[in-house]
């Protein structure tokens, strides 16, 4: 098992606080996507992927809709993906993936937490480093058979397949720029994905005292409070 799985089993992907905050998540994605690639799923792959993990996460089919027609409409706001990098107290490492209409009000939010929270916003390339950048594929268990299932799937840029006995899936992992070419290999061999994704992981952790690890909780729950946050990820182990 490698570290993709490792990282898995500590954190079990976190789950957001209400669901009300995935779906805004899940929302602004399928948004970005329609303004991307267009409307219909058949022709924007990307599209049918979000709409699958909505799926997944129990979004209401009317949300799903209403995203995909404020995708399309002219008078919807663009929305840039843009990462955010820091240190919270205790020298953790810490990026932040946003989704914002408003980069100035989001730098200014996203430094407020750091600076409220005893850590700093640091500059582009001061914490990335320190991470691996990932995509990831949920699938079926079934009766696939892993050992030869991951044989099959290297030529197509997967690095790391173990099954999460817990949820009775399959998970893939490979480097983010082959997100396409694995997504591309799961249909070619009619494999469905229940969800997929990308997230950065720690080449490394740090472990703080209970104490220290409450400090730089407090300043992941402020981020994750606010809308334009997708996703926080540090190296706390």
């Amino acid at each position: 098992m490698g570290r993709a799985f490792e990282f898995r089993k500590e954190r079990k992907f976190k789950r957001w606080a209400s669901m009300s905050k995935i779906f805004t998540r899940l929302s602004r994605d399928i948004i970005m996507a329609v303004k991307e690639g267009g409307p219909s799923p058949e022709s924007n792959y990307r599209l049918k992927l979000l709409i699958q993990n909505a799926k997944a996460a129990n979004m209401p089919k009317d949300n799903v809709e209403r995203a995909i027609k404020k995708g399309g409409s002219t008078d919807q706001s663009d929305y840039k993906t843009l990462v955010y990098e820091g240190y919270a107290a205790h020298g953790i490492a810490v990026l932040v993936e946003t989704a914002t209409d408003n980069p100035t009000r989001t730098v200014a939010n996203v430094r407020s937490y750091f600076n409220k929270c005893n850590g700093s916003l640091s500059t582009s390339g001061s914490v990335e480093f320190m991470f691996e950048h990932k995509c990831h594929f949920k699938i079926a268990a079934a009766e696939i058979n892993i050992e030869d299932f991951e044989l099959e799937m290297i030529d197509y840029g997967v690095e790391e397949i173990f099954k999460d006995e817990e949820e009775d899936v399959i998970m893939l992992y490979g480097p983010f720029e082959e997100f396409g070419n694995i997504s591309k290999g799961l249909d070619e061999k009619g494999i469905e994905i229940i969800e997929s994704g990308t997230e950065y992981i720690p080449t490394t952790t740090k472990e703080l005292s209970e104490e220290e690890q409450k400090d730089v909780d407090k300043l992941i729950e402020k981020m994750e409070e606010d809308d334009d946050v997708q996703n926080v990820y540090h190296n706390l182990r």
